[in-house]
């Protein structure tokens, strides 16, 4: 029983060792390697990161009332192209007539005393310097002079902010533009208290949009003004918009109404671009998918990155290849027949895709991108033609030979 299994496991090594000769060189004539060719040629190579961000106008300003009272009439909807200065809506203005009219009574009594009281106090003037009438005299004709030169004075006031207070219930646009929002309707009441109501919002231009990009704290630092930017909204998967970084924005981590913010533990910053629509297909509040290209090198040489990834090894290429190796930490590899030539090159900037090579080969140059052993064909069974057979099978029974 011993013998028996020392025989079966005899012959198992042996089959081993022949399967594995076969494959590395044994049988180099049913050995097929296919090569994967790539040519050293231009192109752009770029490294980038990625953010997003929310598409706004370059120019966007709330139009607010700094007075409560009641809308009373709106001549603007969404989309309505307005100018600077055009009447946009008027609020109810006969309560704020009533105070400007009682404003103007008060200080018509105030200007009417006030005259009066700086006509006695020369008069008595005069006569306090003749010594015609007492200190005392003097003394309330110029305190009744300045009690109502201070109340002339703050009845004016007081009639200024009634005047400012009505031009204030006649709204208009501040700018040249579109109205993107309406947030009030005819009759609805607003109040102006500690913060001033939106009424409308309006946008300068359209066709000049720009990206408000929310950058990860550890990429900011390759972000530069003038670098390019490509982005894409789903409203458009299709398109592919171009912009440029405009403006980094800078500010406290801590503070929720600085230029960048701090969720948990990821602080990311502002970043501003570009964003031309002259086609207006960008609308206010879209999101946007933004790539910024922080290195950008266009039509320099390259080669796919895992071109220099490959090694010729013997047991790939066969015993009977020729390689001639050279020094170098980074090598392309060309291919005569049998023949492989190595050649040092000098890389620049990668993106895990394509390496640019500054050094070492020539344009136009045919690398070895990769080579694939394919598997070897089975030898045949006693068939005609003097087929190659395998040593290590079985043949046919000796009176069959």
């Amino acid at each position: 029983m011993n013998k028996k299994k020392l025989f079966i496991a005899l012959i198992v090594v042996v089959v081993i060792a022949g399967i594995g000769y076969w494959l590395l060189g044994g049988s180099a004539k049913n050995r097929k390697i296919a090569y994967d060719m790539t040519t050293v040629k231009r192109g752009d190579v770029a490294l980038s990161v990625t953010a997003t961000g929310t598409i706004e106008p370059v120019i966007e300003v709330e139009v607010g009332t700094q007075v409560s009272g009641i809308i009373d009439k709106i001549y603007v909807d969404y989309n309505s192209t307005v100018k600077k200065g055009e009447l946009i809506a008027e609020m109810d203005k006969i309560t704020l007539q009533s105070e400007l009219a009682s404003q103007r009574a008060n200080y018509d009594g105030a200007k009417a005393e006030y005259d009066y009281q700086q006509k006695n106090y020369e008069r008595n003037k005069e006569l306090h310097a003749k010594q015609l009438i007492s200190d005392t005299d003097y003394e309330t004709s110029l305190y009744n002079y300045q009690k109502a030169k201070s109340a002339y004075a703050s009845s004016e006031a007081a009639l200024a902010k009634a005047q400012r207070n009505l031009s204030y219930a006649t709204i208009t646009s501040p700018i040249d533009g579109v109205v993107i929002s309406r947030d009030v309707e005819a009759g609805q009441t607003v109040a102006s208290g500690f913060e001033t109501p939106t009424l409308f919002t309006i946008a300068a231009d359209l066709t000049q949009m720009q990206v408000v990009a929310d950058v990860d704290e550890a990429d900011i630092g390759n972000v530069q003004e003038g670098q390019r930017v490509s982005f894409t909204v789903d409203a458009y998967p299709n398109d592919t918009f171009e912009g440029r970084v405009t403006q980094v924005r800078l500010g406290t981590a801590s503070a929720s109404s600085a230029a960048s913010s701090s969720s948990s533990t990821v602080v990311t910053y502002e970043v501003v671009i570009s964003a031309p629509n002259s086609g207006l297909k960008l609308k206010p509040r879209l999101t946007a998918n933004v790539t910024i290209y922080t290195v950008d090198k266009q039509q320099v040489l390259c080669v796919p990155a895992r071109a220099l990834r490959f090694t010729p090894t013997t047991p790939l290429v066969g015993k009977d290849a020729v390689i001639n190796d050279c020094e170098g930490q980074h090598k392309l590899w060309t291919r005569d027949g049998n023949t492989f030539t190595a050649h040092a090159v000098q890389l620049g900037i990668t993106n895990g895709v394509l390496t640019e090579i500054t050094g070492g080969i020539d344009e136009g140059a045919q690398v070895v991108l990769d080579a694939t052993l394919s598997s070897a064909p089975v030898p045949e069974m006693g068939g005609a033609g003097g087929a190659e057979r395998s040593p290590f099978m079985p043949g046919p029974p000796a009176g069959r030979r």
